[in-house]
């Protein structure tokens, strides 16, 4: 390998590059467009994309692309080649600015949620300058943003970009109310930790279920899952290693700061976590991730798998958003510093996350909603579908003294002994960390458990934004006409704690108890996809998102339809998958074994008289009686398929989706796997859950 500081980003047209390339004013103008968000003029562009192109192709580069990430939650390109013809017969190279800042694809193909009909195709992808073009394979992509003809958002960048504009514009207001004259913008920063699963290929491509759903829709368990808890930050087996290394790499060409890697809780899971990024950066970093995971698996005789629960039984994948607000000086506003209860600040901003975190609870529900979350939130490896706040010990006593207008008294930080003379002392942390929580404040930033591992972070972090904007702006509004500006300030802090302080829960998550309480206190248990959509569309939700220019009232309904309509086919896509499996294979396959045990007993009696066949007789008996069952059960879960496509509404059909088709899908599912632990092991048509948990070595 290349010396490391060398190997990153070089496949990325970055500022270094840019400052290199560019004549002087030209990378002036363009870094006032990244900053200042200004238009940025053709003219500077048509120098930008020719310096583009020439970089790109003594990279390797042959074309280019409008990259770009739809409604899908995967990202899109359409490559087109450099080359243009000359009248002699030959070529050029060329890439000009028109087509560095504006594309067009098919908007009617991707999902729009009735944005765009068939017959109106017509959609625009727009150069994001704020996110740095890079080379994939033989390819510059270029990030970009996609919206229709008619300007709606069909993507997942454009209302990051905008809620990234209404966060700024609020923490502004409130900044400079600190007196922070130097300050001139202010972003959002995330790490995107993600968990994923390595299986081998040839067993992973003799699973239609893994194939065309992710996950595996039968699996008895094996004798040994997670129970010895010797997996987690085990030591690396040699093979998933090799691809750890190659990952790297090719992340850090892509200027991905990815740093750390390791086992997880269950066999063959594993979690790369990177370095905090700009929001909108850490969002395409975070696509770039998981594409080159699934792409590089391959390579090593393995498969990515990226879906949030692919076994039953062991831990399901998520995706920690570590989010946090900082300043172009370089300041972090969630970093409580050394007297955190002396920090006004820090205090208010803290304030603005709890208030919108309590007021948009439903939002951020809906931001982590999916067919594949649903079967995790909830389960061992994740908090609950109830959204609540861990502040830690010692913020949580900051703010009851302040609701309570009681002194505090700053604690020293412990300095941890743990009994062996050679080993270095350290200071404890002020606060333990609750894994159990959905939003956990954990040092100088929180961290939302609840995303699964396929989504796009964009969602989460349009929501958080958007909804701490809002906090901002009222806390704006009321000290900006303020007469005495610190006791108003101070008040306004103890109000925020007493009206929102039902958010906060310190203890275990899974505990059953905890759910009885949060609803006692009113916060919302909406446990499936279909129970907390709804809310999308509320007027208190809508108004949120218009105010601040994020969404349209149409671009929000037509998400609602989209996730609805997603929820529904991915549940009856893993239903005929459950069918066809049963029908084509499970079912012949246990006929085939109670044939054999059939064939043996008729072999025994008649070869030794009055023989006992205990236990083919009993085997036969008992598996017949799971086949009848299963059979009955897939014949039911057909006929209820088949009610489907009588339901026109798309919120009553993916809740008869969640209520039936999944109802009837468990008891197929229960029949089989009972029926695999009976079968032999060479009658049986698939890799088991042994072959898939540990078949990597």
């Amino acid at each position: 390998m290349e010396n490391l500081t060398e190997l990153f980003g070089s496949k990325v047209f970055n500022d270094s590059t840019m400052k290199k390339r560019l004549p002087k004013e030209t990378y002036k103008a363009l870094q006032k467009t990244i900053k200042d968000g200004k238009h940025l003029d053709i003219n500077i562009a048509h120098v930008v994309a020719n310096s583009m192109k020439d970089w790109a192709i003594e990279n390797g580069a042959t074309h280019f692309t409008h990259w770009f990430q739809p409604m899908t939650g995967i990202t899109a390109e359409k490559h087109d080649s450099f080359i243009s013809p000359t009248d002699d017969g030959n070529i050029i190279m060329e890439f000009s600015g028109k087509e560095l800042v504006q594309g067009e694809s098919d908007a009617s193909s991707f999902p729009s949620g009735g944005l765009r009909a068939t017959f109106e195709a017509r959609g625009y992808t727009a150069w994001d300058p704020t996110s740095y073009a890079f080379i994939k394979g033989n390819t510059l992509c270029i990030p970009t943003a996609f919206c229709s003809y008619g300007g709606e958002a069909l993507d997942k960048k454009t209302p990051l970009l905008r809620s990234m504009e209404a966060i700024n514009k609020q923490a502004m207001r409130v900044l400079k109310l600190f007196g922070n004259s130097d300050v001139t913008s202010v972003k959002t920063t995330v790490g995107a930790e993600q968990e994923y699963f390595l299986v081998d290929k040839d067993m992973h491509d003799k699973r239609p279920d893994l194939v065309f759903t992710g996950r595996t829709l039968f699996g008895a368990m094996p004798p040994k899952g997670q129970e010895l808890d010797d997996h987690y930050f085990g030591t690396i087996k040699s093979k998933v290693a090799g691809f750890m290394k190659e990952l790297d790499e090719e992340l850090w060409k892509l200027g991905v700061l990815a740093k750390t890697e390791h086992n997880e809780a269950a066999p063959a899971q594993h979690e790369l976590a990177p370095i905090f990024s700009t929001t909108n950066i850490a969002t395409d970093h975070n696509q770039i991730t998981m594409e080159l995971m699934q792409r590089i698996a391959k390579k090593h005789g393995m498969v990515c798998l990226l879906h949030e629960k692919p076994f039953e039984g062991v831990n399901g994948s998520g995706k920690h958003n570590n989010w946090s607000i900082t300043t172009n000086t370089g300041k972090n506003l969630l970093d409580p510093g050394e007297t955190p209860h002396e920090n006004a600040q820090f205090l208010l901003f803290l304030c603005s996350v709890i208030k919108a975190v309590d007021d948009y609870q439903d939002m951020l529900r809906i931001s982590v909603a999916s067919a594949g979350n649903d079967h995790r939130l909830g389960a061992n490896e994740a908090p609950p579908a109830v959204v609540s706040m861990f502040l830690g010990e010692e913020l949580s006593e900051i703010l009851e003294s302040i609701e309570k207008d009681e002194g505090y008294d700053a604690k020293e930080k412990t300095i941890m002994k743990v009994g062996v003379h050679v080993l270095p002392r350290f200071a404890k942390d002020t606060t333990d960390r609750n894994r159990t929580s959905p939003f956990a404040f954990t040092g100088n930033k929180f961290e939302f458990r609840a995303l699964g591992s396929s989504a796009s972070i964009s969602g989460p972090n349009v929501v958080l934004n958007t909804s701490v904007a809002e906090s901002l702006k009222q806390f704006a509004d009321e000290l900006e006409g303020a007469e005495d500006f610190d006791y108003a300030l101070h008040e306004l802090i103890k109000k925020t704690i007493r009206e929102h302080k039902r958010i906060f829960f310190s203890g275990n998550g899974y505990d059953d108890a905890w759910i009885a309480e949060a609803e006692e206190r009113g916060l919302l248990n909406l446990r499936t996809t279909p129970d907390c959509l709804p809310y999308y569309v509320s007027e208190k939700n809508i108004k949120l998102f218009t105010d601040h220019k994020v969404f349209t009232e149409t671009e929000m309904r037509a998400r609602y339809e989209i996730n609805l309509e997603n929820y529904s086919k991915i549940i009856n896509i893993e239903a005929l998958t459950m069918m066809d499996m049963a029908k084509k294979d499970i079912l012949p396959a246990a006929s085939a074994f109670i044939k054999q045990l059939s064939d043996t007993v008729v072999a025994k009696k008649s070869a030794v008289s009055g023989i006992a066949c205990t236990y083919e007789e009993d085997l036969i008996s008992r598996l017949t009686a799971l086949v009848n069952s299963m059979y009955s059960d897939v014949q039911a879960l057909d006929n209820e398929l088949s009610k489907t496509s009588d339901i026109e509404d798309a919120q009553k059909l993916a809740e008869f989706y969640k209520d039936v088709i999944i109802e009837r899908m468990s008891k197929v599912r229960s029949s089989a796997d009972e029926i695999e632990t009976m079968t032999d092991r060479g009658c049986w048509p698939y890799p088991s859950y042994a072959d898939l948990l540990f078949g990597v070595r």
